[in-house]
């Protein structure tokens, strides 16, 4: 899924997955943007963006959330427009985490689950997460500042076990592999 781009302003990430069977506990899947400081890349998050939240400045938004993957197309969408984030800010990385309130649930049991992630109609990465099935949450996508205040790209599917709180806490972290 990684392909280097530079120079990004406007991203959307955008998410899929079909509706759990009937009588089952419903698949709710969650985007989430973790944006770290200029003088600490990898420490903790200077503030996370998921359902209920948006950024302090209004640059990432989340435009579209679904607690039950119903309806045609995607399902919830993240605009993030890196062109106006403070230059305080270095790097924002996105993530997908099931919510497991009822029970474990990971990617390969979720039906045509699948990510993408857009700058206007270009296409940076697709992926199905069949690589991270075990998974009950994963990284997506890295967006890092250069020394020319430019934003660059890297596309990537890391899974990660455990609560959607525990995978916010370390989806930026080094030991995390970012």
């Amino acid at each position: 899924m990684t392909t280097p781009n530079k120079d990004l302003e406007k991203v959307e990430v955008r998410i899929k997955w079909d509706p759990s069977d009937r009588g089952e506990t419903p698949n709710d899947l969650d985007i989430i943007a973790a944006t770290y400081p200029a003088d600490e890349p990898y420490g903790s998050p200077a503030y996370l963006v998921h359902f209920d939240s948006r950024a302090p400045d209004g640059t990432i938004t989340l435009n579209r959330d679904s607690r039950t993957g119903q309806g045609l197309g995607y399902d919830e969408v993240m605009t993030l427009e890196l062109d106006r984030l403070s230059d305080a800010y270095a790097r924002v990385v996105v993530g997908v985490a099931i919510q497991q309130r009822d029970g474990r649930k990971t990617f390969g049991a979720i039906q045509n689950t699948g990510v993408q992630i857009r700058e206007g109609y270009t296409t940076l990465a697709e992926d199905d997460f069949s690589a991270v099935g075990a998974a009950t949450a994963a990284v997506v996508a890295e967006f890092v500042r250069d020394d020319s205040g430019g934003w660059g790209f890297h596309g990537t599917v890391r899974g990660f076990d455990g609560e959607p709180d525990e995978f916010a806490a370390a989806m930026g972290g080094r030991a995390f592999g970012a």
